[in-house]
């Protein structure tokens, strides 16, 4: 991921969800390579998502780290919220970078959806996955 956000070669805007894992990697490296974070945050009460307190402070650090936070009209975690805030993050990207195994999304709002989603509006798409991660 470091190595695809290195080769911009205009202004460094991110956007991202700051959920677990993948977004939250994403955000650090975009924040420590000098980059600007925009947070897509799917619905109010979207902090109660995250079942681990570490992961929950680590949301919370990266969201007031945010250049700017865009918080959807949902009023509660859903599917909806999540395929509306990966779809906004579609939208306004140049370049969907995506950590996906290829698989179709588990749920409405998944990787598998959003990727779509970008290559349904001919956004580029660049799938990252780390090696030696196992594809199950």
């Amino acid at each position: 991921m470091a190595t695809e956000i290195a080769k911009v070669e205009d202004e460094l805007v991110g956007l991202c969800s700051l959920a677990v894992g993948a977004d939250q990697i994403f955000a650090n490296v975009l924040l420590a390579s000098g980059g600007r974070l925009y947070a897509v945050i799917p619905c109010r009460g979207y902090a109660g998502t995250f079942d681990d307190e570490a992961a929950r402070q680590e949301f919370e650090r990266l969201l007031s780290a945010a250049h700017e936070v865009i918080e959807l009209p949902f009023s509660e975690p859903s599917e909806e919220a999540f395929m509306a805030a990966g779809r906004a993050v579609a939208d306004q990207c140049d370049l969907l970078l995506a950590v996906w195994d290829g698989q179709p999304a588990g749920g409405l709002g998944g990787t598998g959806d959003v990727v779509s989603h970008a290559t349904d509006r001919s956004k580029k798409v660049k799938i990252l996955w780390p090696e030696g991660s196992s594809r199950s």
